[in-house]
């Protein structure tokens, strides 16, 4: 006999490749409390890499001009007189309008709309935010 007819310790090795198992589908209540399970795994994760994303982007596409804590002291910002992100003055600005600003930029500011995804703006303004006096 070949190799997948023979027998191995007493058994045959078509009896393990023609073996099934039979597939059993979770009930309605067992469904709900996997996805409610797999939600409230995932909600604590999803809600610090947010807050961290904003502040990553904020560290990679603003940081150069406006400093690393937005008081604009980089020698592009002290240029172009910014003024600090954290001040009343910047703050005033609803959160649509910063969006916008972001989106298209404003005076020597370009715009970020083709760099960055509708999501990471929103995060960006929520870091903004984030760095109020």
């Amino acid at each position: 006999m070949g190799i997948f007819g023979g027998f191995v310790s007493g058994h045959r090795f078509s009896d393990a490749v023609n073996r099934t198992r039979p597939i059993v589908p979770l009930g309605a209540g067992r469904r709900i409390r996997a996805c409610l399970g797999l939600i409230l795994l995932t909600l604590p994760l999803s809600t610090y890499t947010l807050a961290d994303s904003g502040a990553e982007i904020y560290k990679t596409k603003c940081s150069a001009c406006h400093g690393a804590n937005g008081a604009g002291d980089t020698m592009i910002g002290r240029n172009l007189n910014l003024r600090a992100l954290g001040s009343a003055d910047a703050q005033k600005p609803s959160d649509d309008e910063l969006f916008t600003i972001i989106s298209r930029g404003k005076n020597r500011m370009p715009p970020f709309d083709r760099k960055l995804s509708r999501e990471q703006i929103r995060d960006v303004v929520k870091y903004i935010r984030a760095l109020k006096k």
